[in-house]
């Protein structure tokens, strides 16, 4: 891409890594070809990092973080200020990146640019609110101040389906903060996880060596990466598997660090009997079908009470029918690629298996290249693959309840509590339900797919450990250092 855009800014070109303020090629001797998984186009090709490009991005994160935390929080507010502005006017060329790497229909590109510019504006608050404290104690004369600083570099491995969102949400209140960034996007995103964002941050002013981004081979430079000394804090978004090895490594590794996890999740909407149900409907529809289903806050599994279960079936089974799929860049579309081939057989394995568990496929079709239409399946019990696992793709399984204490109990037999659903027109009944739902977040009226940038994200169980969300992120990326001040002589017993 080197052609002049309509704001006068020209296009960013990729395809180096972004190594210590330095664009250059990576040192392992391979390459990744980025793919367009709806045409199949070659968008960029990568070399990727070497364990010793890993080193190189710390050691330069871990140089230039000590100057970076010492700028004034007018200087830090300012620079995300500038991205920002940077952001509005590349807001197509960015669509376009996130239309064409990640498989993202327009209407889903527009809500991840608008997700990121909200995470970067709300990162911009952040470096006035690092506040110390003095706290009063025992010891005569004694004055005990903590001071709160950050904790200096930051390491984030974000995954593919909302990529410049997951990746943002961690990078720019960790720089607000006065942190360094070494940034590892999943491979199928580099550029609209990472590269994209290097380019808006160096444009801003960010100096050289605070934020590095690098891709290359997990065997490779996975264990490196989670382990290497001068990285004091882990984030982590993606697979359960996944989070527990770099869990582990952060707590056996020679250095002890602090991790941020945001893994899987299997996440109820509850139809109950009085719902709505063309707003229940809506509801549902979005919120399973929202970017092929890809992402970690879907409605997984629609809970409906039996009450009305058939007819929402009815009403559901047409709406997704009449559901647009393919190609991701028109407006209509609501349902576009699958990311790639690996992702659309797990897919095409769990419609084999859900047929042999004995669920009743309602809608559905073959794939056409990596675009999979709509599925919707009933009669699904919680021992089925449906019922049980993460699908995070564009397959529906409907679960068919007694009352509201069958639907909790369905709601809260997994393994995950990330996000959570109600729908219903009595709000206080909904209420005393959420505050029984084992999830970190229950929207009442909405689906389970809230993400705002000033909001405690996070999930209970095997979801995942911590919270993002700006104000909670200056607890998970600074630290206290207790300063003690003896004044007048104290006695002491020897």
């Amino acid at each position: 891409m080197n052609q002049r855009e309509s704001t006068g800014t020209v296009a960013y070109e990729f395809g180096n890594l972004f190594i210590g303020g330095v664009w250059r090629a990576g040192t392992a001797g391979s390459v990744y070809k980025d793919l367009d998984p709806y045409t199949g186009e070659t968008l960029v090709e990568v070399p990727q990092a070497s364990v010793e490009d890993v080193d190189e991005a710390f050691k330069s994160a871990a140089r230039a973080q000590q100057a970076w935390a010492h700028t004034s929080p007018s200087e830090r507010s300012a620079l995300l200020h500038r991205a920002a502005a940077i952001l509005d006017a590349r807001h197509e060329e960015i669509v376009s990146w996130l239309i064409r790497e990640s498989g993202s229909v327009r209407l889903k590109a527009e809500a991840e640019w608008t997700a990121v510019r909200a995470i970067i504006m709300e990162a911009a608050t952040l470096p006035t609110h690092v506040w110390g404290r003095i706290i009063p104690g025992d010891i005569s004369g004694k004055e005990h101040r903590i001071y709160r600083k950050p904790v200096g570099v930051v390491t984030v491995i974000s995954p593919w389906n909302w990529p410049m969102h997951l990746s943002s949400r961690v990078l720019a209140p960790a720089l607000a903060l006065g942190n360094a960034v070494v940034l590892k996007p999943a491979a199928e995103t580099v550029v609209s996880g990472g590269l994209l964002l290097a380019k808006i941050f160096e444009e801003a002013g960010l100096p050289p060596g605070v934020l590095s981004v690098i891709t290359g081979s997990n065997q490779l430079i996975g264990d490196p990466l989670v382990l290497h000394p001068l990285s004091k804090v882990i984030s982590f978004t993606g697979s359960s598997p996944v989070g527990r090895r770099i869990a582990s490594l952060a707590v056996t590794g020679p250095t002890l660090k602090k991790v941020q996890l945001e893994l899987g999740g299997n996440n109820p909407l509850i139809v109950l009997d009085d719902a709505e149900l063309e707003r229940a409907v809506d509801i549902a529809v979005f919120g399973r079908f929202l970017h092929q289903g890809e992402l970690c806050v879907s409605a997984n599994r629609l809970i409906v009470h039996q009450a009305i279960y058939d007819r929402f079936v009815d009403a559901f089974v047409e709406r997704v029918r009449a559901l647009k799929f393919g190609n991701p860049n028109l407006p209509d579309t609501a349902v576009g690629p699958i990311i790639n081939q690996r992702q659309l057989s797990r897919l095409l394995q769990m419609i084999v298996q859900a047929r042999s568990d004995g669920s009743i496929m309602r809608v559905g079709g073959p794939a056409e290249g990596l675009v999979l239409p709509p599925h919707v399946f009933l009669n699904v019990s919680l021992s089925d693959s449906l019922g049980r696992d993460e699908i995070f793709g564009p397959i529906a399984p409907i679960i068919k309840v007694r009352d509201e204490d069958e639907a909790v109990a369905v709601a809260n037999d997994t393994e995950y509590g990330l996000s959570s659903a109600i729908v219903t027109q009595e709000l206080a009944r909904a209420e005393r339900l959420a505050q029984r739902i084992e999830a970190g977040m229950t929207h009442i009226n909405d689906a389970p797919a809230v993400d705002l940038a000033n909001m405690p994200f996070g999930g209970e169980k095997n979801s995942g450990l911590g919270r993002f969300g700006a104000m909670g992120l200056i607890e998970e990326f600074t630290t206290e250092h207790w300063v003690s001040v003896q004044r007048g002589h104290r006695d002491y017993p020897f």
